[in-house]
């Protein structure tokens, strides 16, 4: 089970907890500086969908949004009330003038309206309560208001939400996964949204003074690079405030598409991560969810690059935008070409087999990713740059959404690795603002924006759709799940290919954890059985009583449920404990054991697990809370667990992995020796 599937299993077993984020983060969001960063809406969206499955019921949820809602700006509307405008010049509020304006101009646009209508204006939503606390609106009449605006939003953001989960319903054993997925893609799209906005607010402020100062030092020299510096940063020039912001995209993706480069070649944490995210994805597929994914890259396919470049450049010839055609042709050969070429350069093999041949077959930088960044980036950059900004926002995230949604069908598709996708992207961002950085110094022509994105349009939604059509059978095959494992003898295992399996745990973000200690072949339920009688038991689950025990400076060490650790993007299929010995510091025993794509045989298919024994001890630093740490020492956890079973056999690795606190043996266990 990958995380994501185990956080909705979670909340189908602890739905409580589920109503009482809903009600949280209403609350968060009316709240100033907490509601601007804080993802509520999209989180409230994404647990709304899941209502129709069963997991969450309707009325609870909307009555926590409610009663969430009027909380938030009733306690903003308090704090305004009680500290009058001296608040709004106390840090945090200080560091957000920009939206402090704005808000105030909006209640003095909306007058006492504004308390409803900012429940559903972002950015002002924040701050309204606070100000109609601050302005002294009259309390009645401010919590008359309150009341309509949460009754009327929760309902319109809840009831969408759980149709479009009522949509997933009729998908069957399907919903579940797919519902897994749009929350992913919901929380990961804010992410992004929320990060690029805070890197242009502060990165802008930071941007104008270096470019002050590099101008400043350029001035102060007479060397072609200076001469070429003066002039790019000529504030006189129209384009100035692009170009600078295409300089710093142009280092920002290169340095980051020479950082992946590096792990890649190097073999660091992030190329660890990629196999905890491929088996992550490739465990919430489905077939509706293949489906729309295969479209979606389909629409990324070079056949429908190519129809789109040509209807584009027969656009500029029939324009007799020269200049504009020729930086056309080059943005996409040359991303090609060097995209190939990078890529052979490198012979980085794909995560599953056979799905393309010669150059393609490689893997890093994506090609999807790479290209597609650089053509609709590129186009978008053309007709954006000529229409009035009010125009602009939504043709670049228009383009942006569907060169993140054709990236992310690769990943789940597992036709690349996580690096392969960050690689592309950063390549075709660093090549998009090189050419964009050579196109703006140079005399620009009428393109005629609109007729310019009509046709694009066209030709993506015709080469597409036919493109889909005509393939779309054939790519179901292709990018079906690679679902082959591996097969061996228990004998052969026993005897030298337990070495095959990992020797320590990687977590998520592709860090190395402690050592995989243990083997077992055969079933959980009988380890978990034999170990029983050793003092061994399961883990208190998880739940709001449970939870609370970590609270508590008095909690024995075997109530305390365990904390769910991965191993290659896979959460533990059983967690076993058992508390120290007498004269031992406070603290237990924690045994995790994670599924292999591996399978023994002995005339029967034998399941195969990997596993870690650890020591965690107790402390308390404040008299109310309980932590762990968890001891380095691989080695006595190991001979403990060893003394609870019989049969078992210490082996030794190949490779003399040797440290302090591991001496490099495995402990191998078998169901026929196990239960003897």
């Amino acid at each position: 089970m990958s995380l994501l599937s185990a956080a909705t299993a979670f909340i189908a077993s602890h739905p409580h907890f589920a109503y009482a984020a809903v009600f949280l983060l209403a609350l968060s969001e009316s709240l100033p500086i907490i509601g601007v960063v804080v993802p509520g809406t999209a989180v409230i969206l994404a647990l709304s969908a899941l209502v129709p499955s069963g997991i969450l019921i309707l009325w609870p949820l909307l009555i926590a949004a409610t009663l969430g809602a009027i909380a938030g700006d009733g306690f903003a509307f308090w704090l305004g009330h009680r500290y009058h405008g001296h608040i709004l010049s106390l840090w945090p509020l200080n560091r957000r003038p920009d939206l402090i304006e704005r808000s105030e101009a909006f209640f003095a646009r909306h007058g006492d309206k504004s308390v409803f209508l900012a429940r559903f204006t972002p950015g002002v939503r924040a701050f309204i309560p606070l100000l109609a606390g601050v302005l002294r609106m009259p309390v009645g009449r401010f919590y008359a208001v309150n009341i309509a605006s949460a009754l009327a939003w929760a309902p319109s953001h809840i009831l969408p939400a759980v149709l479009v989960g009522a949509a997933f319903g009729v998908l069957g054993a399907a919903a579940k996964p797919l519902a897994i997925l749009l929350v992913a893609l919901v929380v990961i799209g804010w992410l992004v949204l929320h990060l690029v906005r805070w890197t242009l607010r502060r990165g802008i402020p930071l941007l104008i003074v270096g470019v002050e100062r590099l101008r400043t030092w350029a001035a102060a020299r007479d060397t072609w690079i200076s001469r070429g510096l003066s002039s790019l940063l000529d504030p006189s020039q129209h384009e100035a405030r692009a170009l600078a912001l295409l300089t710093v995209l142009l280092i920002g993706a290169a340095w980051l598409f020479f950082g992946v480069l590096e792990d890649v070649v190097s073999g660091d944490p992030l190329v660890l991560t990629d196999s905890a995210i491929y088996h992550a994805l490739q465990e919430v597929r489905s077939a509706p969810g293949d489906a729309i994914m295969i479209a979606i890259t389909e629409l990324g396919d070079t056949i429908v690059v190519v129809a789109v470049t040509t209807i584009v450049f027969l656009w500029f010839v029939w324009k007799r935008a020269w200049r504009t055609a020729g930086y056309w042709l080059v943005a996409l050969a040359g991303a090609s070409a060097l995209n190939t070429a990078i890529k052979v350069a490198l012979h980085r093999a794909r995560p599953g087999e056979g799905l393309y041949s010669g150059s393609s077959a490689f893997s890093f930088p994506s090609g999807h990713s790479t290209m597609n960044m650089v053509l609709y980036g590129f186009l978008a950059f053309l007709v954006a740059r000529e229409l009035r900004p009010a125009l602009r926002v939504p043709i670049v995230l228009g383009a942006a959404t569907l060169v993140f949604l054709i990236a992310f069908s690769r990943l789940y598709l597992g036709a690349h690795w996580l690096s392969d996708v960050l690689g592309g992207l950063a390549f075709g961002s660093a090549w998009l603002a090189l050419l964009g950085l050579s196109y703006l110094r140079r005399q620009t022509e009428r393109i005629e924006p609109g007729g310019l994105l009509a046709a694009g349009c066209a030709a993506l939604v015709l080469a597409g759709g036919a493109h889909i059509h005509r393939s779309h059978a054939m790519d179901v095959q292709r990018y079906a799940v690679q679902s082959p494992t591996p097969s061996i003898s228990v004998a052969e295992w026993w005897a030298s290919d337990w070495q095959q399996l990992p020797s320590q745990r990687i977590d998520l973000t592709g860090e190395t954890q402690e050592p995989l200690t243990f083997q077992w072949a055969g079933n959980l339920q009988t380890l978990q059985d034999v170990l029983s009688g050793k003092g061994w038991h399961t883990s208190a689950s998880w739940s709001a009583l449970t939870t609370l025990t970590w609270l508590t400076g008095s909690a024995s060490p075997t109530d305390l449920p365990v904390v769910p650790a991965l191993a290659s993007g896979r959460l533990p299929s059983l967690s076993l404990i058992r508390a120290n010995g007498d004269g031992a510091p406070a603290g237990r025993l924690v045994l995790r054991l994670w599924a292999v794509d591996l399978e023994l045989t002995n005339g029967q298919t034998v399941p195969l697990w990997i596993g870690s024994v650890v020591e965690e001890r107790l402390y308390h630093p404040i008299a109310l809370v309980t932590l762990v740490s968890t001891q380095p020492d691989a080695n006595a956890p190991r001979k403990v667990l060893a003394g609870s079973l019989i049969g078992e056999d210490l082996a030794s690795r190949a490779s003399g992995i040797v440290s302090a606190d591991w001496d490099g043996n495995i402990l191998l266990a078998r169901e026929a020796q196990g239960t003897q």
